[in-house]
């Protein structure tokens, strides 16, 4: 038994960062050897998935009622949230611009044959007015059990303003959001044990099904994605760690692996936010109130890689069509490109049906983007679990930039030099 007990020590006296790497990197050589076989060991993955959708609503809801309850004024909200939103979007038009200028230089369009894809179903676009109503919930219980995430944060929001401007009577109430608050962060930090295992998984059964061998088939498209996930990162991210906040990007990016390598894995920003909320608070020193605010409206409207993807691949569909692009047709799908990565749904392969709506701007016909998007899907899966790689570090950095800026960073947990557990986080 103490053998055992010993083994199960060796094991969690290892980073985690460590184990998930090891469990990518095992993933890959036995979803290789296996093959499609590898679709049979999945449901580990589908599991891990579970429990942190298990884990997100209630997570979302409770940090963030709690992170508004500690600010002790509600106008200290409106400056965080409008610092959030206009950094937000400033990182999103760089990761626009990115992808746009890697595409018009790099051309991976031109040439490609698309006339063998099997045509690929498409969404219906989703008018901007019905879009904005679902922020609503008409059923605040029903947006919670659905998952709503955008509904739960604005309802969450509202409550916590409540709780703020009633006072003492509602002080029991902010207690008992306190102290859920730090009940989920432990639950998050138990189903993070869990990672190794769903990460072996899912990463096994991506290269035994589809494998890296698909992006053979448009080794341009795919080294241009590529190629812009890295300067966003290095260049956008780094750059603003660096010349702006005066951090080191080592330091950030160290911080912040936990959360990239999950959301590698699943492709989801949804799923990977527990894990980011708990990387912010004992990796990065984001306080709560801005950490509880500021990703949960990340997961959802911050899409940097997703822009960058949408915009390249829309430039590739002109290139591969010979149809002429122009300096306002490029501002066009930079404009249109901003307004869809807000509406992507945080899910795996969500904005490859969203493409639509940018692609009509450039004068393309409905049966030529459902060429587009059945050429693109059978590879899609690995460049998603980049670019959602980039969206999460993208809320991370945000929310780094704001939390220093608004006073709520602590630069020793950043740095090392104080590393603390979730329990010891002062609020």
């Amino acid at each position: 038994m103490t053998g055992t007990t010993s083994k199960l020590q060796f094991w969690f006296d290892i980073p985690l960062w460590k184990r998930i790497i090891l469990a990518l990197v095992l993933g890959v050589v036995v979803g290789a050897i296996w093959g499609e076989g590898a679709q049979s060991i999945r449901w580990i993955g589908d599991v891990f998935i579970r429990l942190i959708q298990m884990v997100v609503v209630p997570l979302v809801f409770i940090t963030i009622v709690a992170g508004i309850v500690s600010m002790g004024d509600p106008q200290k909200l409106g400056s965080l949230g409008v610092k959030t939103l206009a950094v937000y979007m400033l990182t999103t038009l760089f990761a626009i611009s990115i992808g746009l200028v890697l595409a018009a230089i790099v051309q991976p369009g031109v040439g490609v044959d698309l006339s063998g894809a099997e045509p690929g179903a498409l969404q219906d676009p989703i008018p901007l007015g019905e879009r904005l109503m679902t922020i609503i919930p008409s059923n605040p219980i029903a947006a919670l059990a659905e998952g709503n995430i955008l509904a739960v944060i604005f309802f969450a929001l509202l409550f916590g303003i409540g709780i703020l401007t009633v006072g003492k009577p509602a002080e029991t109430l902010a207690h008992v959001m306190d102290a859920g608050s730090a009940v989920m962060l432990k639950l998050t930090h138990w189903v993070m044990e869990v990672a190794p295992f769903g990460v072996f998984a899912l990463i096994a059964w991506v290269a035994g099904t589809q494998g890296v061998a698909a992006l053979l088939q448009v080794v341009g498209l795919a080294l241009t994605v590529t190629v812009a996930c890295v300067l966003q990162l290095v260049v956008v991210h780094g750059g603003l760690m660096k010349f702006v906040l005066k951090l080191n990007p080592l330091d950030f990016f160290r911080g912040a692996k936990n959360a990239m390598l999950v959301a590698f894995s699943t492709s989801s920003s949804s799923a990977t936010l527990p894990v980011t909320m708990s990387v912010a608070e004992t990796n990065l020193g984001i306080r709560p109130v801005v950490a509880s605010t500021t990703l949960p409206i990340g997961a959802t409207i911050n899409m940097d890689g997703s822009a960058l993807y949408v915009g390249i691949v829309s430039v590739f569909a002109a290139q591969a069509f010979g149809v002429s692009l122009d300096l306002m047709d490029y501002m066009l799908i930079a404009a249109t490109t901003t307004l869809v990565s807000i509406g992507t749904a945080a899910v795996p392969g969500a904005s490859i049906f969203l493409m639509a709506a940018v692609m009509e701007t450039i004068g393309l016909s409905p049966a030529q983007i459902a060429l587009v998007v059945g050429f693109v899907l059978p590879f899609d899966r690995p460049l998603d679990m980049m670019r959602t790689a980039v969206n999460v570090t993208g809320d991370l950095s945000v929310a780094t930039a704001v939390a220093r800026w608004s006073n709520e960073f602590d630069e020793d947990i950043f740095t090392r030099k104080n590393p603390v557990s979730p329990e010891k986080i002062k609020k």
